[in-house]
C-alpha cells in the first residue's frame, strides 16, 4: 500500500509513525514524505520507530517488519519551506500534491496494491493554484476517468454515501436530480460486491425532507426525483428501498436492515457516521480503478506538535483499504 505524505504541518506524520507501531496487525505499507522529518518527528515524540529509505516499492515489504519504509518525496518535490507545527505553508503545496501523484502512478502501475491518503488542508493548496475541489475529484482526474467518483464513509456499523458533496446546502438541494442518485446507487452497488464481498448488497435511499415529504405535504422531492430513483436500482437488479425518513434510517434496528444507506447531502451522510464512528470511520473512494482510502477526519491542525493525535482513523483506513483490494482481487479472479 501507498500512504501520502497529507498535509505536513498537520497530525499526517504523527499519525503515520503511530500506526506502523501497529505493524504485527497491517498489511505492508510505505509512506511518500520526507524521512528526515519523519526521522526528527519519531524522536520528538518519543517513538522507537526505525524509519529506513527505500528505492522501489518492492523493497518495502522486506523491511516492514523491522522499519517503517519512506519513498522520499523530495525526489519528485521537495519540501522547500521548514514544517511548523499547526502552520500550513503553501510553499509545500507542490511536495504535498506530489505524493498523492507519485501514489496514484504506482498502483496503476502495479506497483502498490491500494492508495491511502493522510489529510490535506485545501486552503493551502487552493492558494497554489490547485484546480480541484479536494481530494476525490483530484484522484478522479488522475485516474483520467470521465464519471465522478462516489465518496462513502465507512465502518462496520454503517456506511453510507452522499450523492451531492462539495456543496452549499441550497446549491445540493438545487443540483439534486434522479440520474445522480441513481448513479450513486448503480456504484455503491458494484463497490459493495466487489471490494466488501457483499453479493447481494442492500441499498437504503433517504429521503430529503422531514417524513420522507409526508406524500408530499412537505416537499415534492421524494416524490419526483427520489422514488424515481429507487425504482430505476430495482428494475436494474438491485435491493434498493426508499425514500426512507432520514430521522428514522440511522437506529441500530434499521442499520441491520440495509448494507449502505444513499443520503441526499453531504451532512445528512456524515453526521450520523460521525456520531456513531468517529474514532474508527473510513473515507473510501468509489468508482475508481484502484482501491482508495482515508481516515475520516481532517488535518487537526489544532492539535499538531502537542503528540496527542489519535491514529485509529488511520489505522482503520489501513485495515480497510488491505482488505478491500483483497476482496477486489478476488473478484477479478472469479
Amino acid at each position: 500500500m501507498a500512504l501520502t505524505m497529507g498535509e505536513p504541518a498537520g497530525i499526517g506524520g504523527e499519525i503515520t509513525l503511530k500506526a506502523w507501531t501497529h505493524h504485527a496487525g497491517l498489511d505492508p505499507f510505505f509512506v511518500i514524505d520526507d524521512p528526515d522529518r519523519l526521522k526528527e518527528l519519531a524522536s520528538r515524540i518519543g517513538l522507537d520507530v526505525s524509519i529506513q529509505t527505500i528505492e522501489t516499492p518492492l523493497e518495502a515489504t522486506k523491511i516492514f517488519a523491522r522499519a517503517l519504509p519512506v519513498l522520499p518525496v523530495g525526489r519528485v518535490a521537495p519540501l522547500p519551506a521548514p514544517v511548523v507545527a499547526g502552520r500550513p505553508d503553501t510553499a509545500n503545496a507542490k511536495a504535498v500534491i506530489a505524493s498523492i501523484e507519485t501514489a496514484v502512478r504506482l498502483v496503476l502501475d502495479g506497483e502498490a496494491s491500494s492508495v491511502v491518503t493522510n489529510p490535506i488542508h485545501k486552503q493551502a493548496l487552493y492558494e497554489a493554484s490547485f484546480p480541484h475541489p479536494g481530494h476525490t475529484e483530484f484522484l478522479a482526474s488522475l485516474a483520467g476517468i470521465d464519471t465522478p467518483p462516489i465518496m462513502m464513509l465507512a465502518a462496520d456499523e454503517l456506511k453510507v454515501v452522499p450523492v451531492t458533496i462539495h456543496q452549499s446546502l441550497r446549491d445540493a438541494i438545487n443540483s439534486l436530480d434522479t440520474g445522480a442518485i441513481t448513479q450513486a446507487g448503480l456504484i455503491t452497488q458494484a463497490a459493495l460486491r466487489q471490494d466488501f464481498g457483499i453479493a447481494r448488497p442492500r441499498l437504503a435511499i433517504a429521503g430529503l425532507n422531514p417524513h420522507a415529504g409526508e406524500g408530499g405535504a412537505m416537499g415534492s422531492e421524494e416524490l419526483q426525483i427520489i422514488a424515481p430513483a429507487v425504482e430505476a436500482l430495482r428494475e436494474a437488479g438491485i435491493d434498493a428501498s426508499g425514500p426512507i425518513a432520514p430521522d428514522a434510517l440511522f437506529t441500530a434496528r434499521a442499520r441491520e436492515s440495509y448494507d449502505a444507506a444513499i443520503c441526499m447531502y453531504h451532512d445528512q451522510a456524515l453526521i450520523p457516521i460521525k456520531a456513531i464512528a468517529f474514532e474508527h470511520a473510513v473515507n473510501v473512494t468509489l468508482g475508481l480503478p484502484f482501491v482508495r482510502a482515508s481516515p475520516d477526519h481532517g488535518t487537526a491542525l489544532d492539535i499538531a506538535g502537542t503528540f496527542e493525535a489519535d491514529e485509529s482513523s488511520l489505522l482503520a483506513a489501513l485495515k480497510m483499504a488491505g482488505a478491500m483490494s483483497r476482496s477486489r482481487a478476488t473478484a477479478m479472479d472469479a
